[in-house]
């Protein structure tokens, strides 16, 4: 990919969500929410406090993580659909 984010934003592929419910019932793409799973595609290299010292983020490319339902920024680039978010908007890492 070429590009790289700036700061403390992270860019994340949507993972898709499931196309049937666990009792078999198929879910039309009308009613279907957007995910709100990902995987970090691309870091930036942390945001700066005060004394201009870079705090690198906890995430890294490859992490599966969940954010806020309308959280970030969509954009396409390469040809794939991905989300541009700030660290803070990720709730936390899928093990």
């Amino acid at each position: 990919m070429k590009f790289r984010p700036l700061h403390d934003r992270v860019v994340l592929r949507r993972i898709e969500g499931e196309e049937k419910t666990k009792g078999g019932i198929i879910i039309p793409d009308t009613v279907k929410e957007k995910p709100q799973e990902g995987e970090v595609v691309a870091v930036g290299p942390g945001a700066r406090d005060e004394a201009g010292k870079i705090n690198a983020l906890d995430v890294k490319a490859g992490d599966r993580v969940l954010f806020g339902k309308w959280s970030g920024t969509e954009v396409k680039i390469d040809g794939q659909d991905l989300l541009i978010v700030k660290e803070s908007d990720i709730l936390g890492v899928v093990a």
